[in-house]
């Protein structure tokens, strides 16, 4: 019987003094907080299950208020994402709910979040992302990037750039979004890579890659941790690995 393994951690880096991304693996959320070793959880494939990673907005307040409203948004009405429409439908209701989060919240003014993720139907997979947190399909010619990233290209002598065009909140004032989505068939063998910029602003996409193909589930989990953490772990590191198992 078809199944989905999602193998999954959350870490503060060396650097930040508290955790600004948050998770969502179906039900499950984890927002604020860090995992000691990568978790593997198994689902029946029927049921839409969302997998997304949410970085809440550095330099601005709030970002874990942010991050954590969103995936549990997500966590709530992810069984009911069954096409691209109701995925850019939730995301909008996601982009109002930050911003109605500030209200009466004064400190929280500005707060906003990316997001990137996955949502696995019963033969598609549908792929999503507002801002800079990426998504990747690893397939046997290497990583291929799903994701749009909202951001300018990075300066010259730059592999990567902070700035992002388009968030969920982070505004004082509201601003509508255009979410990315993506549908493609899904078959067994599948893995994707759902992550934010703090697994691979530090890491090359050519080094994920090669620890991706080297490895499987709990231990490639640890190993892309380690690459961060080696690298200097300059930002909150969250990453899932999804792989459609029989």
């Amino acid at each position: 019987m078809p199944y989905i393994a999602v193998t999954a951690l959350s870490h503060d880096g060396l650097i930040r003094d508290h955790n600004e991304d948050s998770l969502v693996v179906g039900p499950w959320t984890l927002c604020g907080t860090v995992t000691e070793s990568p978790q593997t959880l198994l689902f029946p494939v029927g049921t839409p299950l969302v997998v997304a990673v949410a970085d809440g907005l550095g330099g601005q307040p709030a970002g874990e208020v942010a991050s954590s409203l969103v995936v549990r948004q997500l966590a709530s009405l992810g069984p009911a994402l069954d096409g691209e429409q109701a995925v850019r439908d939730v995301l909008d209701l996601c982009n109002r709910a930050v911003y109605a989060a500030t209200d009466g919240f004064p400190e929280r003014v500005t707060m906003g979040t990316t997001v990137a993720g996955v949502v696995v139907l019963a033969d598609s997979l549908l792929t999503f992302n507002v801002g800079d947190s990426k998504v990747f399909h690893v397939t046997e010619d290497g990583l291929r990037q799903v994701s749009v990233d909202d951001s300018p290209p990075p300066a010259p002598g730059r592999r990567t750039t902070s700035a992002v065009t388009q968030t969920l909140g982070g505004s004082p004032m509201f601003s509508a979004i255009t979410a990315h989505t993506t549908a493609a068939p899904v078959s067994t063998g599948d893995r994707y890579l759902i992550c934010t910029d703090g697994l691979t602003d530090p890491v090359p996409d050519d080094a994920i890659e090669n620890l991706l193909r080297v490895h499987d589930d709990d231990r490639a989990a640890y190993e892309l941790w380690k690459a961060a953490i080696e690298a200097g772990g300059p930002d909150n590191i969250t990453f899932a690995v999804v792989r459609i198992g029989e």
